[in-house]
């Protein structure tokens, strides 16, 4: 390019330096040109930094896409494994009823807090449940299942305490059966072995051999030990908490009054005195001085 006042030559050479055209240009056309070659170079730069922008997004892009799916299988994994929670959550409090149900309604902390304390027709508080709300975040839901555990967990806490406060008292019952045998009469109406009318017979008679080791089915305090005129040679344990059992017609004693014994301890054996068809034991409960049926408290 040779300078001029107003115009400029542009001078295309070869390689080996010799000359192939001199074309005459005026200088702001050259200037303009210059200036548009300078702004193709920064806008092909511009454009290759974005090219490769978008080639680093893609590849992150296609990570994260991977990332994604490997969340949602475990999300997935997650709700899957929520079902049987959910399930066996609803089994404690099944038997959490079951347990609390013989003692009745208000000996359950947990259900009486649920119940609410809503009068004249007010909405009573819902209990807790462990079953699915749609559109809980797994978060939410894992948040939500735990509070119920934990309410479950201080419910099974209070009937642990429920349970040693009790304790005494379960032991002291007369849970077994003093002797084994085949029941002869059981407990109620029967007609009289005496007479020809009816009578309420007491307790059970238990069909043994003459000399059958009976067993205190509980522990406690021989409070008795003598003839009786109607059973005969007649034992009475206290148990405790107004709860005694009667042992008639019996051959004789092991234990006199006043001394503790042990469940399972031999007390006494089987016989045929006092007013007796045959060789049995007459076995009655007493609660609060009143004969109750013994059945009721044989659980094994």
């Amino acid at each position: 390019m040779t300078p001029g006042r107003d115009r400029v030559h542009v001078v295309v050479e070869r390689t080996d330096g010799s000359r192939i055209v001199r074309v005459p240009a005026p200088r702001w056309l050259v200037s303009a040109a210059v200036g548009l070659a300078g702004l193709v170079l920064v806008a092909a730069g511009a454009l290759y930094r974005d090219y490769v922008t978008l080639t680093a997004q893609r590849a992150e892009f296609a990570a994260l896409q991977v990332r994604l799916a490997e969340q949602q299988g475990q999300i997935d994994a997650f709700q899957e494994r929520i079902g049987p929670m959910r399930a066996e959550i609803d089994g404690w409090r099944e038997l959490r009823a079951k347990i609390w149900h013989p003692f009745g309604p208000e000996s359950d902390p947990t259900a009486a807090r649920s119940a609410g304390v809503g009068v004249g027709g007010g909405t009573a508080l819902r209990h807790l449940e462990s079953q699915p709300v749609a559109g809980l975040s797994p978060l939410d839901e894992l948040e939500r299942l735990a509070a119920v555990v934990a309410e479950e967990g201080e419910s099974l806490r209070a009937l642990e305490r429920f349970i040693a406060k009790a304790g005494k008292v379960l032991a002291s019952l007369p849970s077994s059966w003093p002797v084994r045998g085949p029941v002869n009469s059981d407990f109620g109406r029967r007609g009289s072995v005496w007479s020809d009318g009816s009578e309420l017979h007491s307790g059970l008679d238990i069909g043994a051999p003459r000399g059958s080791p009976v067993t205190a089915p509980a522990p406690g305090t021989v409070v008795f030990a003598g003839p009786h005129a109607e059973y005969g040679v007649t034992l009475i344990i206290d148990h405790g908490h107004d709860i005694k059992t009667l042992y008639g017609h019996l051959s004789r004693v092991a234990v006199t009054a006043g001394v503790r014994v042990g469940r399972g301890q031999v007390v006494a054996f089987t016989g045929n005195t006092g007013r007796s068809s045959g060789p049995h034991l007459h076995y009655e409960i007493q609660v609060a001085g009143k004969a109750v049926n013994p059945r009721s408290y044989l659980w094994d």
